[in-house]
């Protein structure tokens, strides 16, 4: 059997990032939670959204490295995000939406590969003399949402989302096509 990895994805609002995640083969499952907060009980959708917890809305994704790379991963991630804003993705603004991308502690080899591939778009971005504002380091914290943000763009189909659903089939038809 094999083994699985787990990366956080922080990308503005938890729902659309779960939902393309969790179409994406290889990957085995999404959590909507919130990381790297100041929290260490009692944490709430309402508390995140008052901005001073210091929480990203993130999705825990658990991928199978034999179907899916993280690269293919990054790649998807780096497609539907703007890397070159702090704390906003789309319409979404406060700090609970600001972009990162978080590994688990011990897992070394995982944090290298992230921090190189993250390396890589940080380049093109200032190739285009433009900043890089995704963060990139060890999670500190990670705690799943409350029930009604799982998958809820399954259960809420016509839900808001600052990933359109035409981005969404574009990337997953291009991974599909590699």
């Amino acid at each position: 059997m094999t083994s699985t990895q787990t990366i956080y994805l922080a990308g503005g609002c938890f729902w659309g990032v779960e939902e393309l995640f969790r179409q994406i083969p290889g990957v085995v499952s999404t959590t909507a939670g919130y990381a790297n907060g100041t929290l260490s009980t009692g944490v709430t959708y309402e508390r995140v959204c008052r901005g001073d917890t210091g929480f990203r809305e993130t999705v825990r994704i658990r991928f199978d490295p034999t179907v899916v790379s993280l690269e293919k991963l990054l790649w998807a991630y780096f497609h539907v995000i703007d890397p070159t804003i702090e704390n906003r993705q789309g319409n979404d603004v406060g700090t609970q939406y600001q972009a990162g991308i978080y590994w688990e502690s011990g897992n070394t080899e995982l944090g290298v590969s992230i921090r190189r591939i993250a390396d890589e778009e940080r380049a093109r971005v200032e190739a285009r003399c433009l900043p890089f504002r995704v963060e990139v380091r060890e999670l500190a914290c990670f705690f799943a949402a409350e029930e009604y943000h799982q998958q809820y763009l399954v259960k809420n189909p016509g839900g808001y989302c600052h990933i359109a659903p035409l981005e969404m089939r574009a990337v997953l038809a291009a991974l599909a096509e590699e």
